[in-house]
């Protein structure tokens, strides 16, 4: 160790002067001088002393500053061999040990680095770390290296997170690019916008939000559902991060809502945002109705504001509304096609308990109706048409506690996407009661019948069908015995097999493979779940299919044990064509 020090120190560019240190006993004839050296002496001496200077990559900077006050060179050997640890060499040794016993090497670096990342994390300083601007004058090349791997950009997230004023870390997100153009963002420019939509500090840049809201938007954009209820959250987490942001960010997807490619997604993505403000405890309707159309109806915009701030419909707004909805030249037909507002009225007319006032519930169905069926023509920012051809036989429907009475009515407004989702609410809120089953007498509910004609009838409610289904078949039921826990769990798998007959194949699959894999679902009611649809299907077979239902078919607990009469054997006819139609992928 003593002899690699010494190389260090005995390098051309220290020693240029070395000639002049034998006679420095003779050249002290200016006293404050040889204070000020004896100064920089100790106060290099003091670095030298410290854990694995050696390591610092200052230390060659401190070792020209100590030889140029006239410092000995034996002494600094001494105190960098005494206090080097070999911290950083003794870790790569152990990584060598654990790669040579077998363990893979990025596993090995992960292991390091995450451990790193947390000693970083708790002992950060940002006092400390603002002053190594001060020291630099500049962007450190080391800097600029750390951000180039997705690790060590992840720090600077959380730690931007916890400490927001600290100026480092703010310079790392926004700072100048010495060979790129003035005033572009370190971690942005580079292309990892993307990666910081959960950074508070990206928030508080409106250069640097503006390019994340970007890319956000174009990745929701880009995907399908699947990657929308992916990625939603936490692009609402990152725009409702505070009132500029989400001011901000709705006013962008309002306008761009007005395109006539892709605006109807971005105002899809634009509600789903204010839905989720809602959910935080955040009264956002001022801000929805300011970038819409109310501000020309103030009536109007009084109406809806008080109900939205308030989460609930009275008959004095509603009447307002419904005067101005009924007149011949009404308000567009968007003012109220706002989700909250709209919950609001499946909520009032559909949710069992809720009371109306019979004077004024003809009110309350003419306007979710006409937000629900009209229809209005525009061209250049001016209406042209307002179809109401099926708003008369829309508002025609009878209330949450007379439908079971009337079923054939029912399933005739079922028709309806707006009474089918109410429907969808009703049935929700009504089989969630926990003593609901244990009432029950006949093998299929009325109102788990009624979620396959929803599912017949509107290939878009077929998400929040399985959503249903999924919720009441993961709940339990402890006030049924152990046979009718199975008997219920099989009929909700009948309600499963109907919507993927009606194309929703995917997603049912996808979670009965989920239940298989998680090993936490009776094995008999997969292996009647396999049954059921082996008998509904036929080739040809897309290969996502195949890729999900195969696997299960081929479970040890799946093969063989399902045994079916005569010579027709339906389990092994789906294998060998697969087989031979299919290259099947591990």
């Amino acid at each position: 160790v003593q002899r690699l020090f010494s190389t260090a120190i005995m390098d051309e560019e220290y020693y240029s002067g070395a000639g002049d240190w034998e006679g420095t006993e003779g050249n002290m004839e200016d006293y404050v001088e040889g204070e000020n050296d004896g100064k920089i002496q100790e106060d290099c001496l003091q670095k030298f002393s410290s854990r694995d200077y050696i390591m610092e990559p200052a230390i060659f900077n401190t070792l020209k500053t100590y030889f140029q006050a006239g410092g000995s060179p034996e002494h600094v050997i001494q105190l960098l061999s005494e206090n080097y640890s070999a911290v950083a060499q003794t870790v790569n040794l152990l990584a060598e040990w654990l790669i040579q016993m077998g363990v893979e090497p990025a596993q090995v670096q992960e292991r390091v680095e995450n451990h790193l990342k947390s000693l970083l994390i708790k002992h950060f300083d940002p006092q400390k770390a603002d002053s190594i601007f001060t020291v630099e004058g500049e962007t450190p090349a080391w800097l600029e290296q750390m951000i180039a791997h997705t690790t060590w950009r992840d720090l600077f997230y959380k730690l931007a997170e916890a400490h927001p004023d600290c100026l480092m870390l703010n310079f790392t997100v926004k700072v100048s690019y010495r060979h790129k153009l003035k005033h572009l963002f370190l971690i942005s420019d580079a292309g990892y916008q993307g990666e910081i939509t959960s950074v508070s500090t990206a928030c508080q840049q409106l250069e640097v939000f503006s390019r994340v809201l970007r890319t956000s938007l174009a990745t929701l954009l880009d995907g399908g559902e699947e990657n929308l209820e992916k990625n939603l959250p936490e692009f609402a987490k990152m725009v409702c991060h505070g009132e500029h942001t989400y001011l901000f960010a709705q006013a962008m997807m309002s306008i761009l809502a007005q395109e006539e490619q892709g605006g109807s997604a971005v105002r899809r993505i634009g509600q789903e945002v204010q839905k989720s403000a809602h959910e935080r405890g955040h009264d956002a309707s001022q801000i929805t109705l300011a970038l819409g159309t109310a501000a020309a109806y103030p009536r109007a915009c009084q109406a809806l504001g008080a109900m939205l701030s308030k989460g609930a419909l009275n008959p004095a707004d509603i009447t307002v509304l419904f005067k101005m909805f009924s007149s011949m030249d009404p308000p567009p037909v968007e003012l109220i096609r706002v989700p909250a507002f709209l919950d609001l009225f499946m909520q009032s007319l559909f949710k069992p308990g809720s009371k109306i006032n019979q004077d004024h519930k003809h009110k309350y169905i003419h306007i979710l109706a006409y937000a629900a069926s009209v229809v209005e023509t525009w061209k250049k920012n001016k209406r042209v048409n307002i179809n109401k051809d099926e708003l008369k036989s829309t508002s025609k429907n009878k209330g949450a506690t007379e439908l079971v009475a009337e079923l054939g009515t029912l399933y005739q407004c079922i028709r309806f996407p707006v009474v089918a989702m109410g429907v969808l609410k009703w049935v929700d809120w009504t089989v969630s009661e926990p003593r609901y089953f244990q009432l029950q007498t006949d093998h299929t509910p009325v109102h788990l019948a009624l979620l396959d004609e929803i599912c017949t009838c509107h290939q878009l409610l077929h998400p929040q069908v399985l959503q249903l289904l999924i919720k009441l078949f993961e709940t339990e039921h402890s006030q049924l015995d152990v046979m009718e826990q199975l008997e219920l769990k099989k009929t909700l798998l009948d309600r499963m097999v109907h919507l993927l007959s009606r194309g929703y194949v995917l997603p049912v699959v996808g979670y009965i493979r989920k239940c298989l894999e998680k090993l936490n679902t009776d094995i008999s009611l997969i292996r009647y779940f396999v049954t059921e649809v082996l008998d509904v299907i036929a080739p040809p077979y897309t290969s996502d299919f195949v890729q999900l239902f195969l696997p299960i078919l081929e479970n040890d607990s799946i093969a063989g044990t399902i045994r079916t009469e005569g010579e027709h054997d339906p389990v092994a006819e789906f294998i060998a064509h697969c087989k031979s139609n299919f290259i099947m992928i591990n």
